[in-house]
Order: structure tokens, then sequence, then C-alpha cells
């Protein structure tokens, strides 16, 4: 999945990773993805920074003598204040500034390496700083950089350094004069050890080493490189499934995302267990339809649906199907709660307080108030996969066929909602008959309902 998702999606603009684009990611989830990869890498990186040049510092204190010492710490400062400037101008996309920033350590730590501190009080041959094995500063910088730019970016770091160093060989080589009384003493002093005076003679460049430097440093980049690259796959993958499972959010409840996220095929197998099952419906919409703009009925049901669908989510509820101006959820799939019959009823509560809070901002625009219609009932279903190629998570039974029938009897009862006599008990199993969801519940006996052949029980919340 992350192989395909790489190779088709428009690559961002990230310094060192892609040549400046005409475009960024047009994928939300992908572009906050890689704006809290940077940003976080970034504030990882000016803490390692200040660490590194804190331990630089201190090391110093105990190496380096005390006028040099003062040096070299207003490097380290420096090397610390351009960290936070790197953050400061730091983006996803082509920061020129930051690219400069980040040439500009390069450099510095160039100056740092070969440039002999300016009060040192004595005359050095040009070669001498190559003595003091400088260059392992360069990966400090290497390393920290890991931390927030892409792996174009570290082998950029590589070729820069590379160069950098070349060029300040080159540089060397050509101002350094020698220096003719440390060459007689090292021929005095090792006369019979040729190789030995090679390898303290102060004048010499030493050139097998300084490409052995800048070989091992461009080798490492590379590794590091390619380790960087397989992260930054990794979260333009994670990416990707926060799209997928935003995408599933749009289309199934979270509950359902949740389950079909974290299993194989969390929902094929068939099973039976009790659920609550809920229908709500608009009264009168037909009427409301038939006089109105078409543009203002989409408008109306997209608000009350959003409203319910909020209920039911809050609710832990999982919403099954928009039925037109209704829609059908269940409580206790796809997996069975412990107060499954409880929250539908604190659900059906909600909704009818969110439609009050509606129709108040409805009659101060002039429109008229809508009126909502729930049933409920609890009871046993059947759960499961139906469908072919499209799969449909379906929920179906007697309790499903209840739920409808007693939503319809909410015309008779000039009830707001009505709910069976089995998911009054159930639910009050679970709290208590105490709690304010049973307020104002009116208990009616002897019910007729269509297709059921004996009479039931049912509690109505009557309309004021």
């Amino acid at each position: 999945m992350a192989g395909n998702f790489l190779s088709s999606l428009p690559r961002p603009e990230i310094p060192g990773w892609t040549p400046a684009l005409p475009y960024k990611p047009d994928n939300r989830l992908v572009q906050e993805a890689l704006e809290r990869h940077k940003q976080e890498g970034m504030e990882l990186a000016v803490k390692a920074r200040t660490i590194a040049m804190s331990i630089v510092i201190v090391m110093l204190f105990f190496t380096t003598p005390w006028p040099l010492f003062l040096y070299y710490q207003g490097l380290a400062l420096l090397f610390i204040l351009n960290g936070l400037a790197q953050q400061r101008v730091a983006k996803v996309g082509l920061s020129r500034p930051e690219l400069a920033l980040l040439l500009f350590d390069l450099v510095l730590m160039t100056f740092a390496c070969l440039v002999p501190p300016p009060f040192n009080g004595e005359a050095w041959p040009s070669p001498v700083p190559y003595a003091f094995q400088t260059f392992m500063y360069f990966f400090l910088i290497l390393a920290i950089a890991t931390l927030a730019y892409t792996w174009r970016t570290i082998v950029a770091i590589g070729i820069w350094t590379t160069l950098l160093w070349s060029l300040s060989a080159v540089v060397i080589w050509l101002i350094n004069t020698g220096d003719p009384e440390i060459t007689r003493a090292l021929d005095t002093l090792y006369a019979e050890t040729p190789r030995m005076r090679q390898l303290f003679d102060p004048t010499l460049m030493s050139w097998d080493i300084r490409v052995q430097e800048i070989v091992v440093f461009l080798t490492v980049a590379c590794i590091l490189a390619v380790s960087v690259r397989r992260f930054n796959a990794l979260v333009l993958s994670q990416a990707e499934v926060a799209r997928e499972r935003a995408n599933l959010a749009r289309y199934f409840s979270p509950n359902v995302v949740e389950q079909l996220s974290q299993n194989d095929e969390p929902l094929k197998q068939v099973r039976t267990h009790d659920v609550a099952v809920m229908f709500v419906d608009i009264v009168g919409f037909t009427g409301y339809a038939s006089s109105r703009d078409p543009k203002e009925v989409i408008a109306t049901l997209r608000t009350f649906h959003g409203r319910m669908e909020t209920a039911v989510f809050d609710h832990g509820g999982t919403l099954d199907k928009y039925l037109g101006d209704g829609l059908m959820a269940t409580f206790g799939t796809p997996v069975a709660g412990p107060n499954d019959a409880k929250n539908a009823l604190a659900a059906a509560r909600a909704m009818l307080k969110s439609v009050d809070d509606w129709n108040e901002e409805r009659r101060a625009m002039g429109q008229i108030e809508v009126q909502a219609s729930i049933g409920l009932d609890f009871g046993p279903v059947v759960l499961g996969d139906i469908g072919a190629n499209r799969l449909e998570f379906a929920v179906i039974g007697n309790t499903v066929n209840m739920a409808s029938r007693i939503e319809a009897m909410t015309r008779t009862l000039n009830a707001q909602f009505a709910a069976s006599d089995m998911l009054i008990n159930r639910a009050a199993a679970e709290t208590s008959l105490e709690d304010p969801d049973f307020a104002d519940l009116v208990r009616q006996n002897d019910q007729d309902v269509r297709g059921v052949d004996h009479k039931i029980t049912v509690w109505c919340l009557p309309r004021p």
C-alpha cells in the first residue's frame, strides 16, 4: 500500500528532497503529517544541537587554554543560535533561508576547524589545524540533520562538506610555505625513520588522510540518507493510513472504522447478540418538502442528519444508514457493550435537545420548526457483511422491524419518542430508574403493532 501511495502522490516540496514544484500536496492529512514531522524534527534538532554544543563547551574548558577557550566557546554559541534561526524559518516546502542557514553551519564548522584563533600568540604552519582531528565535528551536524531533514538533504550535506573540506585543503596547500627550522629538526630527529617523520611533520597536508576523511563522511552520509528515506516513506505511509481512516469515517461510524482498522476481516463472521436499534424521522417532511425550494430541503436534511449523527456518535452508536429524511442507528455494533440500551436512551434525549436548539435558530430566522420522532427497541439481531464486491455491514432481525414500527407509533401516541418495554428494562438494569433519562416517560400498555400478533408495552415522552 505504501509503495503504491508513494509512487502516485505528488511529491511535496521539502528542502533537499525535491525540486521546487508549483504545487503542494492536495491531501490535507499528508500536508499536516509533513508539517508535524518537520516541526517535531526541528524541535528535536535544536535540543540535540544545544546539548551537543553544551557538552563541547564543557569539554573545551578542560582541554583548551583559557584565551582559546573563549574563542571556541563563542563559536559553539554561534552554532546554537544558528540552529534556533533554522527552526524559525523551517517549513515544509522549499525554504531558501533554511538552506542558506544549513550551508552556513558547514562553512562555520570549516572555519572553526581550520582557521587558528586570532589571539593564539603562536605562528603555526597553515596545515597544523589538521593535526587536531577536528573533522569529526562534522558528524555532529550530519547526525542532527537526520532529525529534521529528508534524505536528499542528508546527501547534500555530505556533498557540501566534501566540497568545502576539499576546497579548504587546496587553499591551505597553496598558502603553505613550510617552515625550514621544523624541517631541519625533523630531518635530524627522524633521519632513520622517514615514515615517522612524515607522520609528525606539521607542514605536510597528509592528502591520504584528507581523502579518507571525506570518503568516510560521504559514505556515512549516504547510509544515513537511506535510513532517513525509509523513515520519510513511513511518515507518508502513516499519513495515507490516516487518510484512509478519515475516508472510512465519512461512510462508517467511528466504532466500525476502529474494528475495520484493527482486524483483517472483522465483520465477515455472522453473529447474533442483543442490540439497541433506533429509528429517527422528521414528522411531516413530505408535506414540508413539496412546498419548498429543493436547495432549502437539502440544506434542512443535511443539518438534521448532521445533528442526529453527532448525537449517535457521541453516545457510542453506529450510524447504520440514512433513510430519506430519517436514519437508522444501532448501539452495540459491531461489538456489544455494557451500556448499549442506556446509551441509546441518552442519545434519543440528546437528539431531542439538539432539535430544540435548532428550532430556536429557525424561529429567529423566520423558518418553521422541525419535529423529530424516535423509536427504540432492544433485542437480538443478526450482524454480518452482505454483498459480493461492495460489502455492507448489515443488522437485520425482528428487533429492527420492531424499532421501525415503534417509531411510526409516535404519531398516534403524540410522542417525541417511544421505546419498547424491553429497552427500558435493559437500560434500567444498566443504570437505575432514577437516572434523568427516565424522567417524564409515560408507560403505554397494550399497544397494537402492525405485523405483531400480540400487544406490547411502550414508554413514551409526550410532546409538549
